[in-house]
């Protein structure tokens, strides 16, 4: 599957914008994108393994909340990260 990484998450991945995976889950998903970016499902979750407020995970189009969504190979996955400022 397609993986489309935001700007402010892309200098985990070496600038890569689109990353590919073979994860069954959101949660296996978020696990491998960190073996091969370290760091990077720390900034996707919080402490007690919730997707933080200010991220949000988009398959083929639909948002999901949980890290148990089922993915396919075929799938194609946003992840979007909220600006702020003042």
């Amino acid at each position: 599957m397609k993986v489309h990484i935001p700007t402010p998450l892309r200098s985990y991945t070496h600038g890569k914008d689109v990353v590919n995976s073979r994860s069954a889950t959101v949660n296996d998903l978020l696990k491998e994108l960190d073996r091969q970016y370290p760091g990077m499902r720390f900034r996707m979750l919080d402490e007690q393994e919730d997707i933080r407020p200010h991220i949000k995970v988009f398959v083929n189009s639909q948002q999901v909340r949980s890290l148990d969504t089922r993915l396919s190979d075929t799938d194609e996955v946003h992840i979007i990260c909220a600006l702020s400022g003042g």
